[in-house]
């Protein structure tokens, strides 16, 4: 067993995975020789097991030797019922307290689970709940002999205030506002791209800490839209006299990826068309200079993102159909899902009608 693989790092004492591609290749394996023995190992029979949170920083010639088996996160109503079954017991026990002494419902769990820790496993929520459970040990051994309930509102006096928050779907449509779907390595969240027009020459302004991959995908939606503004209802000439400006909130954290491509162009089109996008739809999707939409990954975390965020609806690349299978269904039938192969499709979906968009201006 060889756990966290990917915090393998090479120093000036040498790189262990050069080591490592000879240990799990069954073509070379089978005469390994330890240099601090100088003693053969057949190991072409050995089943090795490694584990990794990102797959990004094993060498591509390590990966190439393994068969790689993603585990999702749990979801939030997993976490919850591992945490009735296991983790509550567990630390009423450690703590020397009985099930009379203490009683948290669902719903406390729930606002633990999302205000205090944001991971895939449960660690954090164990750690947060024996925290609870040493507060009402401290309230017995000082005389009370109470049974505790502990309430959402009440887990103020216990974790203190919250650490993390969820983005909630917006209150109204909006113009150049549009809701994107992102994945990261604690699940899925819903991410806000804003884009404004104003007066310039023309250029494309990109704020919100992008990665390159990000900032291409902007680039490619600008130009779609230029290629398109006549039949998109756009004056034709912004091009030379607009600049657009592109950013996405939360500026201290890195984004990247293809993912936000469909998002971004949805922006810029409401943003220059004036035609307020709908708040409650989410999206996700790589795009083409054609405007075609490309599938992209972590679907199962990002609808459950949605969901979560109280979206009516998810747009998604035709690809990722069978993504969907992955998703519980408890969330899928909560949830309307759209599937495009272009952005004219989704346009039809998440923009208002002109019409529409024309009256909401003037009134």
């Amino acid at each position: 067993m060889l756990d966290e693989i990917d915090k393998v790092g090479m120093d000036f004492r040498g790189d262990p995975s050069a080591a490592l591609l000879e240990v799990l290749d069954p073509e070379q394996n089978f005469a390994f020789v330890d240099h601090y023995l100088d003693v053969p190992f057949d190991l072409s029979q050995v089943l090795f097991i490694t584990t990794a949170n990102i797959m990004d920083p094993v060498p591509p010639a390590l990966k190439d030797r393994m068969e790689v088996i993603e585990l999702p996160g749990y979801t939030e109503r997993e976490k919850l019922h591992i945490a009735r079954r296991f983790l509550i017991p567990r630390q009423i026990e450690e703590n020397g307290l009985g099930w009379d002494k203490l009683r948290m419902s669902d719903k406390t769990v729930l606002s633990i689970i999302r205000g205090y820790t944001m991971e895939a496993g449960v660690r954090n929520l164990e750690r947060e709940i024996g925290t609870i459970c040493r507060k009402v040990a401290r309230q017995i051994a000082e005389g009370s002999d109470k049974k505790t309930t502990v309430t959402p509102k009440g887990l103020h006096n216990y974790l203190g205030h919250q650490r993390h928050r969820h983005e909630l779907a917006g209150e109204a449509d909006e113009v150049g506002v549009a809701t994107g779907l992102a994945w990261t390595m604690y699940g899925g969240d819903i991410i806000f791209v804003e884009a404004t027009p104003v007066s310039g020459k023309g250029s494309l302004i990109l704020t919100g800490k992008l990665g390159d991959v990000m900032q291409e995908s902007a680039k490619a939606a600008l130009t779609y839209t230029r290629s398109k503004a006549e039949s998109l209802g756009i004056d034709g000439s912004f091009t030379e006299k607009t600049d657009v400006h592109v950013h996405i909130p939360a500026g201290a954290i890195p984004k990247d990826g293809p993912s936000a491509g469909i998002t971004m162009t949805v922006a810029l089109i409401s943003a220059l068309s004036k035609r307020p996008v709908h708040k409650d739809v989410g999206m996700t999707g790589e795009i083409t200079l054609r405007g075609k939409v490309l599938p992209v990954g972590g679907i199962r975390d990002k609808v459950l993102a949605a969901h979560r965020a109280g979206l009516k609806m998810v747009i998604l690349p035709k690809e990722n159909e069978n993504d969907l299978e992955d998703v519980p269904q408890e969330v899928r039938s909560q949830l309307q899902f759209t599937l495009v192969n272009t952005i004219d499709q989704a346009l039809k979906v998440v923009l208002q009608p002109p019409s529409k968009a024309k009256v909401s201006k003037g009134s």
